[in-house]
């Protein structure tokens, strides 16, 4: 079954392998590697596959992705790192999601303390100029909820594309996808362990972020369908967000 957002993910996977010296397999608890089901009629089923991936690394507790495979749709790629709260780090996040009506497409660096200037300055200094320079290129997705918007930042670049466009996504979005990763990359190998106050005020925003991250999954309705719910919340809360409910060193 042809993926795609494969590229984007091999693309991910090497430059995490170049960059992180200290790379290494993250445990995916068992059933949560690869799962299949069939949708569409009974008449014309369709099958659909959800496969997992992740590792750690010096700075990063999980770098995970999520991908979801039917022909034609849903093709979805969720690829999101979490920092180790030990470090001055943000979260990377990119939802690149192929739908019947479209593609849904969004990129950030999201910030685990957006109030405070000290986290956010240093990032923003960096990500808006290539968040500037992407932007003009790509049509505004429409605005987010008032609730989601402390878990986003000035640099969110999110999109929405029509089926057949292709010049965009060759020369903006797979080009601003790069960029955003490198840009991550380079936070997190310049990035130093901070204090242990300073990490309890990051592991409180990275518990904010992910209880966030994990009740408002928009997956939530879609992977239900294809697994049943009780797979899906298992999936949600033990894998895609599975940061331990308290501080662990």
């Amino acid at each position: 079954m042809n993926w795609f957002w494969q590229p984007y993910l091999d693309h991910a996977q090497q430059r995490l392998k170049e960059r992180l010296s200290t790379i290494q397999p993250y445990a995916i608890p068992e059933g949560f590697r690869e799962r299949r089901a069939q949708t569409g009629s009974k008449a014309r089923p369709v099958e659909v596959v959800t496969r997992s991936w992740a590792v750690k690394a010096r700075g990063i507790r999980q770098a995970r992705a999520a991908c979801v495979a039917a022909d034609p749709t849903p093709q979805v790629l969720n690829l999101v790192i979490n920092p180790d709260h030990h470090y001055e780090l943000p979260f990377f996040g990119a939802d690149l999601v192929t739908l019947a009506g479209g593609h849904l497409l969004a990129l950030d660096l999201q910030p685990v303390l957006k109030q405070d200037s000290h986290h956010t300055a240093p990032v923003w200094e960096q990500l808006e100029p290539i968040f500037q320079r992407w932007r003009h290129r790509l049509p505004d997705g429409g605005p987010i909820p008032a609730e989601a918007q402390p878990y986003f930042s000035d640099g969110f670049l999110w999109t929405r594309l029509p089926l057949g466009e292709t010049t965009l996504l060759d020369e903006a979005v797979f080009p601003a996808f790069r960029e955003y990763l490198d840009l991550y990359l380079d936070l997190v190998t310049a990035a130093e362990p901070v204090s242990e106050e300073r990490s309890l005020l990051l592991f409180a925003g990275q518990r904010r972020y992910t209880d966030y991250r994990a009740e408002k999954d928009p997956a939530r309705g879609m992977l239900s369908r294809f697994y049943g719910p009780a797979w899906t919340e298992a999936y949600i809360h033990d894998f895609l967000f599975d940061l331990p409910p308290h501080l662990r060193a």
